[in-house]
């Protein structure tokens, strides 16, 4: 059942946008014994380290256990050399041994608890019957627990552990909800034996269940949340203890024989054991007596019972632990057999058991809270929350149990898995895993982008915050930067890579190398999770810093996901990451390696591997549309503003937009303000015409420099053949020459998106302002998000709002005042009132512009190869020139503008795109390109003389002579630096002649 449904069936327990991992494990086990006093004669502490160094003994038991921050011992021989310690270190916890020389043990104890009287004091005697009865004679109050040595170093780790509890237990269980054991026993000698049995199967299984954490950092934390135990002598302390914890109590553990107020009652245990029952019949309680008469009062009120000195006490203890504290695994009982029907060792193992069980094994295990106790155990506090209270009265029948606890543990790890970067493990992976990594290196800019923007969508809860409409980023694998390391060395590629000869070239060594083996198992479960086609992009080490942008620079590759083939999908996928790995040292990127002042060898490359959003139609694939938001407008009109931001919309995959053609651009606080929309005729000039959607065919991924080979370039007809625009289109009404906002009418259709801007059928500009205020605020800066929409084929299913990348917009704004209110346009070669950019820009001397006089679209392909000869000229020369030209400089259309890409131009620091009277085009916005441009603090400008916004006096330009001149290109040079001014608060610039 999916969870919406089950949703509606238990509203009181929607569990579908409730962050369920509230447990802050960092908090867990604050204080800890870091530095110990052992204070000792020579002879005992030769004897210690005769029974096992005890610095080394305790590490390596720490490590071997999964615990961290093992203790230092210092040790002392007399009394003297305790208390100067004591002054001179911060001590956790005084040991100390009985024949201490020139001092009573017990005194000294006193002399310190009346100066440090929050140090605990423990008192370690070898065993043997005299001592002990020496011991009962002396007063004990500065001790706060006697052990006997009895040669195990397990028991200094258990004393250590016992004193950590006690000092933890208060904030951990009643404020955190950490579970523990009571262990009642008045016999020095034996819980000197037992307890480090207790703790190293408490240690054990935790960190086995630890495993389920995402990571080893969220391991080792997890670890902190393990079952406390808490110790008591007699029958009061230890009826206090279980009054004070009953909340928490996954068990108890007790002798029979024991103090009730000052009296020694044979029979206390079976007495406390009778009292627990009355206020938890369910809570497991094994009897521990040396006395076998016992064992039938045991039995008479319900309770386990074990012979103190049984021969296999370990493995009784261990069964008796896994079995009714459900701890470890998790076995699943025929009560009326006693049999184990099936084994869960993880909670997905729990999950994928649930519905096949037996009625009789679910409701024997749910009516002794079994399932509560085995979740606590794990650490899954929040998850076991939600079943502490139920009971099976509260449900109809046990089928109606079983979906609720399907959905809730579905629920549970759904929200488990996001916000976290896992690492990958073959055991614990599966389609719950929205962002993994495989690797151990970096994980590179865009997967660091990606996975913050999964902690923000945790974080504020935005996943289900609107109805019907699941927020999330795609299902991600990361390939880190040590693979891309390994694949280098073991194909020796450097020597290649590095060499300035064709891209073609270095694909075709790349392709032909060989992957790390290692990574093989991994991709394959990554794509067995999914239908999906699969996005592989890439994600290094400089993409998307704050200050030095890399968007765009390196490839995107796209591939189908073969269902019944994933053999053949492996072989592609392969090929595509060995592809992303070469466009490192392509041309391009290493012509903006050299502009951005980096070492093209230093770069390393993770690689982005991510579930397309979208849906299948025949033998294509693509989202309903895709999105460019930027929290900043640098071109604001009527009443938008700045700040504002500004979002750029088109049918299908988000490449229509990064490469520059026509879309919906709309401010996101005045949606329904869409200047292309305002008129009949400006809808049908600038509306989308084409879409992209990815080929499924196998056949059309092939290796090749063009990342976009299997890319579809699709007509609307397609898309409406498809029925895929019926949220995002018009229709034209071509007899009455107006736009109706609906497919349901006869004729052609246009892609406004009217239905989600002007009548909010689809909250997005709502969506976008609160995810982009999140955004700006955690990153300090201003924002860029990729997105795409996918509206589901079933209307049960939700809408998908799936958040693709976010970076930094990096500043272009200088600190400088700029004031150019009072230009003369006489003084000036170009004004612009739209202008990005701030302050004055020095050392230029040459302008390279388009001809106007006989210009032509036509002929825009051709100018890129004259560009790129001037463009090679001037990183010669280690100069930079001015550059203006009619149309979106970069646009994949050449009928929209000259299809340059960065290495063509750049050299250039100010940029001009310019309008013609038969030439508009407006201001290229959401592309890669043109944030490139302005990160690198390149100026950019527009002008549209036509329409009285900007002046440019070509005619003086054409008065020079000129150093270079064709029948599309002309390059003129000044005897000094023009003076070229920006001011980034009024969109205004200015190039001034050289003469004034």
């Amino acid at each position: 059942m999916e969870n919406s449904e089950q949703a509606k069936l238990y509203p009181n327990f929607d569990f579908s946008n409730h962050d369920f991992q509230d447990t802050n494990f960092t908090k867990l086990m604050k204080k800890r014994i870091l530095k110990v006093l052992l204070i000792c004669n020579n002879y005992d502490n030769f004897m210690l380290e005769e029974d096992g160094r005890i610095d080394e003994q305790i590490f390596n038991e720490y490590m071997s256990l999964g615990l961290r921050y093992p203790p230092m011992f210092i040790r002392v021989d007399s009394a003297e050399k305790a208390f100067q310690k004591l002054e001179e270190t911060d001590i956790d916890l005084v040991i100390t041994m009985l024949n201490i020389k020139n001092a009573n043990a017990f005194e000294l104890s006193r002399q310190i608890k009346k100066q440090y009287d929050k140090i605990p004091i423990v008192a370690l005697t070898p065993f043997s019957r005299e001592i002990m009865l020496k011991i009962e004679k002396e007063d004990l109050s500065a001790i706060d627990h006697v052990f006997c040595w009895l040669g195990n170093p397990d028991l200094l780790l258990a004393i250590i552990k016992l004193v950590e509890d006690k000092m933890n237990a208060a904030h951990d269980i009643l404020e955190m909800g950490v579970q523990a054991v009571i262990l009642v026993e008045d016999s020095i000698r034996y819980y000197s034996s037992i307890l480090p049995i207790l703790y190293k199967i408490f240690f054990v299984q935790s960190k086995r269940a630890a495993v389920e954490a995402p990571n080893e950092h969220l391991r080792n934390l997890r670890m902190r949340g393990r079952p406390k135990i808490m110790l008591a002598t007699n029958y009061n302390q230890a009826l206090d203890l279980f009054n004070k914890y009953s909340e928490n109590i996954l068990g108890v553990f007790s002798d029979v024989r024991f103090k009730i107020d000052e009296n020694i009652d044979p029979k206390a245990g079976i007495k406390l054991s009778e009292h627990i029952k009355k206020v938890d019949e369910f809570m497991p309680i094994l009897l521990l007596s040396s006395e076998a008469e016992n064992k039938e009062y045991a039995e008479k009120i319900g309770v386990d019972f074990i012979g103190k000195y049984t021969k296999n006490i370990s493995l009784e203890l261990r069964n008796f632990i896994i079995k009714n504290l459900q701890l470890g695994s998790f076995h699943f009982y025929d009560p009326k057999q006693d049999k184990i029907i099936c084994t869960a060792s993880s909670l997905k193992a729990f999950q994928e058991l649930l519905p096949n069980l037996p009625e009789s094994s679910l409701e024997f295990h749910v009516k002794q809270n079994h399932i509560t106790k085995w979740l606590n155990s794990r650490s899954l506090f929040a998850l076991a929350s939600k079943f502490k209270y139920l009971t099976v009265n509260d449900f109809k029948n046990i089928e109606e149990i079983r979906r609720f606890l399907i959905y809730a543990i579905s629920s549970y790890r759904q929200n488990a898995g996001r916000g976290v970067i896992t690492t990958f493990e073959q055991s614990t992976f599966d389609d719950y895993t929205i962002f993994t990594r495989i690797g151990e290196g970096y994980i590179g800019g865009k997967a660091r982008g990606l996975a913050f923007t999964d902690l923000l969508i945790k974080k504020y809860k935005l996943r289900k915050k609107y109805p019907n409409i699941t927020i999330s980023i795609p299902r991600t694998a990361i390939l880190c930067t040590d693979i891309f390391d390994e694949f280098m060395e073991m194909n020796e590629l450097y020597e290649i890579a590095l060499l300035d000869i064709k891209d073609e070239e270095i694909l075709e060594k790349f392709v032909q190398a060989r992957l790390p083996s290692r990574i093989y198992t991994s991709l394959y479960s990554f794509i067995s999770y999914s239908n999906n086609p699969i996005a592989v992009r890439s994600s290094s080490r400089l993409e998307d810093s704050h200050y030095q942008p890399f968007a765009g620079v390196y490839s995107t590759y796209m591939i189908p996901n073969i269902v019944d083939n994933k053999h053949h999908t492996i072989e592609l996928l392969a090929q595509a990451i060995k592809s992303v790995y070469a466009s490192v040292f392509y041309k391009e990127s290493k012509a903006y390696m050299t502009a951005t002042s980096n070492v093209i060898d230093e770069e390393k490359m993770g690689v982005v591997i991510q579930d397309v959003c979208g849906n299948f139609y025949d033998n294509k694939f693509y989202p309903t549309f895709s999105g460019v938001a930027r929290s900043i407008n640098f071109y604001p009109i009527g009443n938008e503003k700045s700040e504002d931001g500004i979002v750029n919309l088109a049918l299908g995959l988000g490449k229509h937009i990064v490469d520059g053609g026509k879309t919906i651009r709309f401010s996101p606080k005045h949606p329904a303000n869409t200047l292309q929309l305002s008129s009949v005729d400006l809808t049908l000039r600038d509306s989308q015409k084409s879409f992209y959607a990815l080929d499924l065919d196998p056949k059309s991924f092939k290796v090749s420099t063009n990342e976009d080979v299997n890319i579809l370039n699709l007509e609307i007809n397609d898309a409406e053949k498809d029925g895929s625009i019926n949220h995002i289109a018009s229709t034209y009404d071509f007899e009455n020459n107006m736009i109706k906002d609906s497919v349901l009418y006869q004729g052609q259709k246009l892609i406004t998106f009217a239905g989600i801007l002007k009548y909010n059928t689809f909250p997005l500009s709502e969506i976008l302002i609160d995810f982009m205020d999140i955004g700006k605020r955690n990153m300090n800066n201003n924002i860029e998000v990729e997105f795409a929409v996918n509206f589901p084929k079933e209307a049960k299913n939700d809408i998908v709002f799936s958040i693709l990348q976010i970076r930094p917009i990096v500043d272009s704004e200088e600190n400088i005042s700029i004031n150019l209110d009072n230009v003369e346009l006489k003084n000036c070669i170009l004004f612009s009132d739209s202008a990005l950019g701030n302050g004055q820009y020095k050392n230029l001397a040459d302008i390279v512009y388009v001809k106007t006089e006989s210009f032509t679209s036509l002929n825009n392909v051709k100018i890129v190869d004259k560009l790129d000869v001037l463009n090679k000229k001037f990183i010669e020369e280690n100069k930079n020139y001015i550059l203006i030209g009619p149309g979106r400089w970069g646009s994949s259309d050449h009928a929209l503008g000259i299809p340059v890409k960065w290495s063509n131009i750049s050299a250039s620091r100010i940029i001009i795109e310019s309008g013609l009277t038969n030439y508009r085009v407006d201001p290229s916005q959401g592309t890669h390109f043109f944030h490139n441009l302005t990160s690198l603090k390149v100026a950019y400008l527009t002008i549209n003389e036509y329409a009285n916004q900007g002046f440019f006096n070509s005619e003086y330009l054409n008065s020079f002579d000129a150093v270079y001149e064709d029948e599309f290109i002309r390059h003129v040079k000044f005897n000094k630096n023009l003076k070229v001014e920006v001011d980034g608060k009024s969109s205004k610039a200015v190039i001034f002649k050289p003469e004034n």
